[in-house]
């Protein structure tokens, strides 16, 4: 207990966890045109788009999704993820060298209860050995989606060790091996941008991480995630053109045109049972639009029908979309300063 005070599954030889891993990687698996489709169904996307992020997903490298604030990045990787083929195995703990690295976290992995069902439909592409069927050291669990925001430092990226159990934590990137990991709001960290871009070069390039132990010892893990970055930021403003080269698929998300505006905001009243009107909507485009020289946001539906539902809430009455309450659902979203500029 005071060389270690791990107590769970024993952990599994990193040289047999790193086997495993390359026998489940994304690479190799292939989304097919009808299921993107199907996983973006929620979101109105345009038909470029779309025919982007396909080849992007199917080649396993990193995406860079850019674009203005309220388009619908982030909801398009977190379904990306959602929707990944197949599921995998993956240790509760992993051994290197004597250290033991926690890899399970039930925040991030879903467990896969029935393992039969699992194998007969498909989700598998590495299939178990009877031995290994009932080897309680691995979990199946659906390939992970992990996102990180503006929290995220170059610590978070390294093992964590803990002083008082005495082993380590795996960083989030080694917890999303065969699934995908998002860096959202690229930018905004607490670090340069730069700094946490260079720390990808290696990964990218030899698909394996370097990681430091407490003493300095070096721990070689392997690197096999979908990593998207999504920012608000123009890529060209974060790094140079050496390292965007780097990064094989950009893909910019654009704002909505006034159609797929339109469609955005019948889906959502439909969604709160709120009847479309035509004319209120002319009356939103213009005022609060086209007279203000306000760019349309993907986000922005949403937002508004939800100011009507909240209306409705507090008028104690059905929900409407009308001249009156599209102002008293508009007033209070945008800026004072955006309205009058």
């Amino acid at each position: 207990m005071r060389d270690n005070q791990y107590i769970g599954p024993a952990p599994v030889p990193l040289e047999t966890y790193t086997e495993r891993v390359h026998a489940q990687s994304l690479v190799g698996q292939t989304i097919s045109d009808e299921a993107l489709r199907r996983a973006l169904e929620p979101l109105v996307l345009n038909e470029s788009l779309l025919t982007q992020l396909g080849p992007a997903i199917n080649s396993g490298k990193t995406i860079f999704l850019f674009g203005n604030v309220g388009n619908g990045k982030t909801t398009i990787a977190e379904l990306i993820g959602a929707n990944l083929p197949g599921a995998i195995w993956i240790p509760y703990a992993i051994d290197a060298g004597g250290h033991i690295i926690r890899l399970f976290d039930a925040r991030h992995h879903r467990p896969i209860t029935e393992q039969t069902t699992a194998v007969r439909s498909g989700a598998l592409r590495y299939l178990p050995s009877e031995s290994e069927k009932y080897d309680q050291r691995w979990v199946l669990i659906r390939r992970p989606v992990i996102v990180v925001g503006g929290e995220l430092t170059l610590k978070n990226l390294n093992l964590i060790f803990d002083p008082v159990t005495r082993f380590y934590e795996a960083p989030y990137q080694l917890k999303a091996n065969g699934g995908l990991f998002l860096v959202d709001d690229l930018g905004r960290q607490r670090i340069r941008p730069q700094t946490l871009l260079n720390r990808w070069i290696v990964p990218l390039e030899k698909r394996v991480d370097h990681l430091t132990l407490a003493g300095g010892q070096r721990v070689d893990v392997p690197f096999d995630v979908l990593l998207i970055f999504a920012t608000n930021l123009k890529p060209t403003d974060l790094v140079d053109e050496a390292y965007l080269r780097r990064i094989r698929y950009k893909i910019y998300v654009p704002d909505p045109t006034w159609d797929e505006y339109r469609e955005i905001f019948k889906r959502e009243a439909e969604r709160h049972h709120i009847a479309y009107s035509e004319e209120a909507m002319e009356y939103l485009i213009n005022e609060y639009y086209l007279k203000p020289q306000r760019p349309p946001r993907g986000a922005h539906p949403r937002d508004i029908v939800e100011g009507l539902v909240h209306l409705a809430r507090f008028r104690n009455t059905p929900p409407q979309m009308t001249r009156e309450t599209i102002d008293l659902a508009c007033m209070p979203y945008f800026l004072k300063k955006d309205r009058e500029d």
